[in-house]
């Protein structure tokens, strides 16, 4: 399964997530850190991020570096927002969060921004078919998103997160009269075009994202901020938001960090924040607003794995796929059957890798077997596979290992007839990890090549389904597949043995 590592830099705090997505795309948290930086603070007032402001985040950089090199990724992000975006010292950030994580850092756009926010709600919470408000209140910025048929519509960001809002408007602790009808007014001008474009039409639900949020729901339900997981999809009333506020921005910090669901930090910013909620509650005449967990981190892992970022490990190279092609049509091998089992092939350890948990690189050379699993039958057809590994195991291939080159010897060894075991020499020479990975490939190899015993190319698209202890593969198919199905069918006992589940195939009938 694919893991991702995704790290924002936002104005208020730093927040990494790496996280497994499974066969059925749903996300598994590997790890979850979050540490409040307040970068925007000097940038909203002096236009540039301290040294300080650098120093701290450097050191939380270099922590979450550290937890980042515990886990095998496929791919990653760092991404900053609205304080780096405003900053006059953009290059000396890259250079020091390039040095302190080892990766190159995006100073992403608003809308980037929103369509991450709009990408991590769909993945978190799935499901929005009508139209939906997302409304995302971060330290510099606030993200306002209409989606419709789970697609985004469109998307607004304003200047109106809770730190710059704090900074600009509210000099006196508790704050002013005064002050909070400018801020009030201030977000109900730079709301309105979004307004103007989206309407007040009802809404078959509106979200609200962020720590911000989490804040307002905890404070309304009486959440305590250790437990804030739990607020994740809780409702609250567009009059619940309104008596928050009003409280909220009568007391003095002091007050406010005794409410409970407020962090003591959280506690500096909350007023700006609350304020920005409530003026879009009453302005799009949203009756109530759900919380969800979801954020840019989720949204950017969500975008990496659509993208299918890290495939390529499991794929040949160019100049490895040049080679194995190569040897095929010297050997005589049909090349569209061998690119179909290939593609077969590599589609089934895609699928199939919550069960045999190898790692990506082992998929470049279950390819490579299936390009040449059937190049010994230029010298026999009689044990054909016997020869194939035989003129593998003696062949330069650039490109390759020479452990490599023993291993894709041996799948082509074990393609048909036994299964390796202690009894074949050749076996008891290779590690216990490739004899692992071996033994875990070779059912896979042969499922694909009986896939198109055929040699037509009939099949289109492979999925499976793992569900108590058997796992069945759904086939997409064009007319005259039982040959291939049959053949495919005789694994089942082999795939058993090695992994041991039933497989069960089914076939659907594919475009023509």
């Amino acid at each position: 399964m694919p893991r991702y590592a995704a790290i924002d830099i936002g104005s208020n705090s730093v927040r990494l997530l790496v996280a497994e997505i499974g066969a059925d795309g749903q996300m598994k948290v590997l790890a979850d850190e979050r540490t409040v930086i307040r970068l925007g603070e000097s940038v909203f007032r002096q236009g540039f991020l301290s040294a300080e402001a650098l120093d701290d985040l450097t050191a939380v950089l270099v922590r979450m570096a550290t937890i980042i090199r515990q886990h095998d990724l496929d791919g990653m992000r760092v991404v900053a927002t609205s304080a780096v975006r405003d900053a006059s010292n953009q290059q000396e950030f890259r250079d020091r969060v390039a040095s302190a994580i080892g990766a190159p850092v995006e100073i992403i756009s608003g809308l980037e921004e929103a369509r991450l926010i709009h990408l991590g709600v769909q993945a978190r919470w799935p499901g929005l078919k009508q139209r939906a408000l997302i409304i995302d209140v971060g330290g510099g910025s606030a993200e306002i998103i209409l989606s419709e048929g789970q697609a985004l519509k469109a998307a607004f960001s304003k200047p109106l997160g809770a730190v710059r809002l704090k900074e600009v408007f509210l000099q006196h602790d508790p704050p002013q009269a005064v002050e909070l009808r400018r801020l009030e007014e201030y977000i109900a001008e730079k709301v309105r075009p979004a307004l103007e474009r989206i309407g007040t039409a009802p809404f078959e639900r509106a979200i609200g994202t962020s720590a911000t949020a989490a804040a307002l729901v905890c404070a309304i339900h009486r959440i305590p901020r250790a437990r804030r997981e739990q607020a994740d999809r809780l409702k609250v009333t567009r009059q619940q938001v309104r008596r928050l506020y009003l409280d909220l921005s009568g007391k003095d910090l002091a007050q406010r960090r005794k409410q409970v669901g407020v962090g003591p930090r959280r506690a500096e910013i909350i007023v700006p924040g609350v304020a920005v909620f409530d003026r879009v509650m009453e302005m799009f005449r949203l009756p109530s607003l759900f919380y969800s967990t979801a954020g840019v981190r989720d949204g950017v892992i969500a975008d990496l794995a659509q993208r299918r970022v890290g495939r390529e490990r499991s794929l040949l190279d160019r100049e490895q796929r040049r080679v194995v092609e190569q040897m095929a049509r010297r050997y005589g091998v049909s090349v569209p059957h061998a690119r179909q089992v290939a593609a077969l092939a590599h589609r089934l350890f895609e699928i199939l890798q919550p069960l045999h948990k190898l790692p990506p690189p082992a998929g470049r050379l279950l390819e490579a077997a299936a390009y040449l699993h059937d190049i010994g039958h230029y010298i026999s057809d009689s044990a054909h596979h016997k020869h194939s590994a035989y003129i593998v195991a003696n062949s330069p291939m650039p490109g390759f290992t020479v452990a490599e080159r023993h291993l894709i010897a041996m799948l082509c060894r074990f393609h048909r007839k036994s299964m390796p075991a202690g009894k074949h020499e050749a076996v008891q020479d290779m590690t216990p990890e490739d004899r692992r990975t071996l033994l875990y490939l070779v059912p896979l190899l042969r499922l694909a090549d009986s896939l198109d015993r055929s040699h037509s190319q009939l099949i289109q698209q492979v999925d499976c389904e793992c569900r108590n202890g058997a796992v069945a593969l759904r086939v997409t198919a064009g007319a005259g597949v039982d040959l291939d199905l049959w053949a495919a069918e005789r694994v089942a006992d082999v795939f058993r043995q090695v992994y041991g589940c039933e497989l069960t195939l089914r076939s659907e009938r594919g475009s023509p």
